[in-house]
């Protein structure tokens, strides 16, 4: 179900529960989790406050396996008040060349995720994102 952005705000489209991964994330860690086509952006979380998110390309390809990726990670122009509207924050989405945000409050501790659908026109819901993982699993 794609969630109507008329009037709603970033609180009311944003996946809740979103993957978050600890701040001492791997580069082989990061390759992994880039596999999944449905994944666009790294969470990076200590004690509920979002230090850094990652996406593909900021990582260097050279960077050894083991080696922690935080010192790659920002936070800058990757994330969205809770209370901001979701119109807004889809058209910023949209202009910046951006499918994902992450959610925060003014401590910068993480809510959520907010996520536009491949056709632009729409959120991801956590009843979707509860869909493709029930499908992993019933094809794993």
């Amino acid at each position: 179900m794609t969630t109507s952005v008329t009037a709603a705000l970033v609180a009311d489209v944003m996946v809740r529960a979103p993957k978050v991964h600890g701040p001492s994330l791997t580069a082989d860690d990061l390759r992994v989790a880039f596999t999944d086509d449905h994944v666009h952006m790294l969470l990076l979380v200590e004690t509920g406050r979002l230090v850094g998110t990652l996406m593909p390309g900021d990582v260097p390809a050279d960077v050894p396996s083991s080696e922690p990726v935080l010192s790659f990670a920002t936070t800058s122009g990757r994330t969205v008040l809770s209370s901001e509207a979701a119109h807004s924050a889809r058209s910023s989405m949209i202009d910046a060349g951006l499918r994902r945000l992450a959610v925060v409050d003014d401590d910068g501790s993480l809510l959520g995720l907010i996520c536009l659908k491949r056709h632009l026109g729409g959120f991801c819901s956590d009843a979707d994102v509860a869909a493709r993982a029930a499908e992993r699993r019933g094809r794993g």
